[in-house]
C-alpha cells in the first residue's frame, strides 16, 4: 500500500513542476527595484563593497574604518607585530593632500594600493578624514575628486 502511495506522489511530480508559477508584484511606482537603485547605483554589502573589489561607503570615517583601521587602529596610532603600520595621528606627512592621496592610490612598502576599489570622490574623502581628524588639524588644500584624478593621469 505504502509502495503504490509513493508511487502515485512520484508519478504527480512532472504535474506540479508543469504548473505555471505566480508572477510576482510589480513594484510600486518610484519604489527602487534592486540595491543598486536604493544605494545611487551603489550596491554594498555588509562590509562595505559595491562588490568584490568595490568599496561602498561614501563618507571618511566609514572608508577609514573599512580600509584603514585594521592596520593602522581606529585612533590612528599605528601598530607593530607582524608588521609595522605607521601612525596617522600626529602624522607631519599628512600636511600636504598629495602624499597620502599618492599613498592610497598606489600603496607603500607594505600597503597596497586601492585605486581600483574607491573612485576619487572616496578618496578624497579618506584622505580629508585622515588630515582633519585623529588628531590632525590639517585643513589647507583638502583633497577633491579632481586632484585625486590627476594622480590617476
Amino acid at each position: 500500500m505504502k509502495r503504490l502511495s509513493l508511487l502515485a506522489a512520484f508519478l504527480a511530480l512532472p504535474a506540479i513542476a508543469q504548473q505555471p508559477q505566480t508572477q510576482q508584484q510589480p513594484a510600486q511606482a518610484g519604489a527602487p527595484a534592486n540595491a543598486q537603485q536604493r544605494n545611487d547605483g551603489a550596491a554594498s554589502d555588509s562590509h562595505g563593497f559595491v562588490s568584490a573589489t568595490r568599496f561602498g561607503q561614501r563618507d571618511g570615517a566609514s572608508l577609514y574604518a573599512a580600509t584603514c583601521a585594521g592596520c593602522h587602529m581606529p585612533d590612528g596610532r599605528g601598530a607593530a607585530g607582524a608588521g609595522r603600520y605607521p601612525a596617522l595621528a600626529g602624522n607631519e606627512k599628512l600636511e600636504n593632500a598629495a602624499y597620502p592621496t599618492s599613498i592610497v592610490l598606489n600603496g607603500l612598502r607594505g600597503m597596497p594600493g586601492f585605486a581600483t576599489q574607491m573612485d576619487d570622490a572616496q578618496v578624497a574623502a579618506v584622505v580629508n578624514y585622515v588630515r582633519t581628524n585623529l588628531g590632525n588639524r590639517y585643513t589647507a588644500d583638502p583633497a577633491t575628486p579632481d586632484s585625486v584624478k590627476a594622480f590617476r593621469q
